[in-house]
């Protein structure tokens, strides 16, 4: 049984304590690998470390850090089939779901290329007689990231890129059930050029994310999950006296006016509700379609649903995978299950599917729920799997007001004809990112990530130049050369002349 480590001070570190943790592979059920539980003193080591790089990297001139950024995303291109691959066999999604994930980061690291641009400060001349003023973006020092199962490679990469292009140091730990993705990233690195310590990578549980959050030479931490654990960090972290932006759940919904394009609407859901089977934080999981247009949508989308090709990662033709773990499967299909009994109506029914060949694999087919309520489970909690509930509303004002009393404001999206209902909807829903005829409304890198309301702790979105904000902090400088006349001590506030 192969048994991961880590990745400290530019080497890979095979784990010096007892504790390991099962690695599995969705799509067989099969542990295919082990993953070694970081000791408080590797953690510590990987701190030390970092903290020790930090003074050089930092001064590092930013054209040099970009030129290193670029070597690391030709490395990417290079590799994103192996990254890929490595991800479908520990996540379970599908090789191109995997690709496009590897895509997505990469795109941050393109917009990490610029960052000599990007930490560009702003000069005052003469604020006052023969006075100067500029200000000057700054490193943090040592910046830890917290990172799900779901986006092994993509949700890393909204993080380090920036935090490292902009003069910090990192460590990374990524979710232990899929922790391959992050060791090679930390591999292609080193290759890429990046001074050993910039970049380290601890696996392991709450203890090792504990350390990361008390440890006060840990400057800022970044996690993306879920709601609960985002609170929790964010809490922690800032008790701690730490820069924190804590991403967490959601509950996106798709509004279907009934002059949408129906089979636009329904291409939509049936990527944005069963890709990478749900386990999306910007995954649709609620339909909310406007009076007359229910009935024909969700007959078209049982029918699309019941046709979802559905397979391991290595199947070229499959469109779903199966779920990351038996627990989340256990999870998932309990939700369903008390959708069932809250009097919801299973329009049709993931549970029980077993695949020839993979019959002990994590599979939960696609399911649709018909009549919910706000009061149900399934429409209030975060299910992150392939359930896609449909509450049917009257009006477009109801709808509107259906969403923004959701606790979550993750992301929301409309399908609509109308332009006037298009802006209304974008001006008033309560949500951090918005689609408009788009189904996954995620930002570009240049744009940010981030959502509202209990879908995010903190002041900062992710990566673009809220990632930049994120990662420095500005200083502001007054300087005057003195003209050899001197006219005393001055009591009074000083203000410009």
């Amino acid at each position: 049984m192969e048994t991961l480590g880590h990745f400290i001070n530019g080497k890979a570190v095979p784990g010096a304590g007892t504790r390991t943790l099962a690695v599995f592979n969705p799509a067989t059920g099969a542990q295919s690998k082990q993953v070694a539980v970081a000791t408080a003193d590797e953690v510590n080591s990987a701190i030390e470390a970092a903290a020790a790089a930090f003074p050089d990297w930092a001064a590092t001139p930013p054209l040099r850090r970009a030129r290193v950024m670029f070597r690391f995303k030709d490395l990417l291109e290079q590799h994103a089939d192996e990254l890929a691959s490595l991800i479908s066999s520990e996540h379970g999604k599908v090789h191109s779901d995997a690709k496009g994930e590897v895509t997505r980061g990469l795109e941050v690291v393109e917009f990490a290329c610029g960052i000599p641009e990007l930490l560009k400060g702003e000069f005052t001349e003469n604020v006052g007689t023969n006075i100067d003023s500029y200000s000057v973006r700054q490193a943090l020092g040592v910046c830890a990231g917290i990172t799900p199962f779901n986006f092994p490679a993509m949700v890393p990469m909204w993080m380090f890129p920036m935090a490292i292009a902009c003069g910090n140091t990192f460590i990374l730990k990524i979710s232990e059930k899929v922790p391959s993705a992050a060791l090679r990233m930390a591999e292609l690195l080193k290759q890429a050029g990046l001074p050993d310590g910039v970049f380290n990578v601890v696996n392991g549980d709450k203890d090792v994310v504990d350390q990361l959050l008390h440890d006060p030479r840990i400057a800022a931490v970044s996690f993306v999950g879920s709601t609960p654990i985002a609170e929790y960090v964010y809490s922690t972290g800032t008790k701690a006296g730490k820069r924190v932006q804590a991403l967490g759940g959601a509950k996106n919904h798709l509004v279907i006016m009934p002059d949408a394009n129906l089979d636009q609407a329904v291409d939509a859901l049936m990527g944005a509700a069963y890709g990478s089977a749900g386990e999306r934080c910007m995954a649709v999981s609620v339909a909310v379609p406007i009076g007359p247009i229910a009935e024909p949508l969700i007959e078209r989308i049982t029918e699309r649903a019941r046709a979802l090709k559905i397979g391991p990662g290595t199947d070229k033709e499959a469109e779903m995978g199966p779920l990351v773990t038996a627990q989340h499967k256990a999870k998932v299909e309990g939700y369903i299950a008390k959708g069932v009994e809250e009097g919801a109506t299973l329009v049709l029914d993931g549970r029980g599917l077993k695949l020839q060949g993979n019959e002990d694999g994590y599979f939960t087919g696609p399911t649709l729920f018909d009549n919910v309520t706000p009061d149900m489970s399934i429409y209030k909690e975060e299910i992150f799997g392939p359930v896609l509930s449909v509450v049917r509303q009257n009006s477009f004002d109801d709808a509107l007001a259906l969403v923004n009393k959701h606790e979550f404001g993750n992301g929301a999206v409309i399908y609509t004809s109308d332009g006037d209902t298009a802006r209304a909807f974008s001006n008033g829903v309560l949500a951090g990112m918005v689609g408009v005829n788009v189904p996954i409304p995620v930002p570009m890198a240049f744009h940010s990530f981030g959502g509202w309301k209990r879908s995010i702790f903190g002041d900062h979105a992710i990566h673009g130049r809220e990632g930049v904000r994120f990662y420095t902090r500005i200083k502001t400088i007054t300087s005057r050369w003195p003209t050899g006349i001197r006219k005393g001590a001055e009591f009074a506030m000083p203000t410009m002349k």
